[in-house]
């Protein structure tokens, strides 16, 4: 698939804050419990389905892909940010980093037991998403689990939220849901948390997981 102009956007935005970004962020999870539980309920479920390793897509600068690594997952990272990638691999020289995109992954079709991607979707186009999902459900394993977080809104559409970073989408559960289910995705849980302070949008989390047949 030809890269698309918000994947370079999006390129730039995050190569120009990536030192920043990993100064705020590379800690952030010892500050989300919420969230380090929903990462520790994922890992128990790829290592007992046991289908292969698990791809942490956005990794940004490798914090959470670390923390996969730590609960047992073989697990490498992949952000589009090369600026990331490079800090990525500075911070966790023992884990794997590589640049890629989510709409075009480096990886053989259902070699993967588990996808993370936490708000890495974010800033992709509401008509483009279908295209993302279908590339995680070529790379899962019958059976694979994603994790998913996203901005939460309320509005059964999607709509454009003022990132600080670049132009990003607000999703409902449901509405998030619909092309998840499309895809060949069948839902587990779903959560809402509402935002800590710093914090301006509710954070949405689905666990979604792959048919067993293709």
């Amino acid at each position: 698939m030809a890269e698309s102009s918000v994947v370079r956007d999006t390129r730039a935005a995050y190569d120009a804050v990536a030192t920043l970004y990993a100064e705020l962020f590379s800690d952030v999870l010892e500050t989300l419990p919420l969230e380090r539980a929903l990462l520790a309920a994922f890992a128990e479920l790829v290592l007992a389905h046991d289908a292969g390793p698990v791809a942490d897509l956005g990794c940004g600068p490798g914090h959470v892909t670390a923390h996969l690594h730590a609960l047992g997952l073989s697990t490498f990272g992949v952000d589009v940010s090369p600026e990331m990638v490079a800090l990525a691999r500075r911070a966790h020289p023992h884990l794997r980093f590589d640049e890629g995109s989510m709409t075009g992954l480096d990886v053989a079709d259902g070699v993967l037991g588990g996808i993370l991607a936490f708000f890495s979707t974010i800033h992709t186009p509401p008509p483009e998403l279908p295209a993302v999902f279908a590339e995680f459900r070529r790379v899962l394993a019958p059976g694979g689990h994603l994790l998913l977080g996203f901005l939460a809104g309320d509005d059964p559409r999607p709509r454009e939220a003022d990132h600080k970073v670049t132009l990003a989408y607000r999703w409902s559960p449901d509405s998030l849901a619909k092309p998840l289910r499309e895809a060949g995705f069948a839902e587990l849980g779903r959560v809402l948390r509402e935002p800590h302070d710093g914090e301006r949008f509710r954070s949405g989390y689905l666990l979604v997981r792959q048919h067993q047949e293709h």
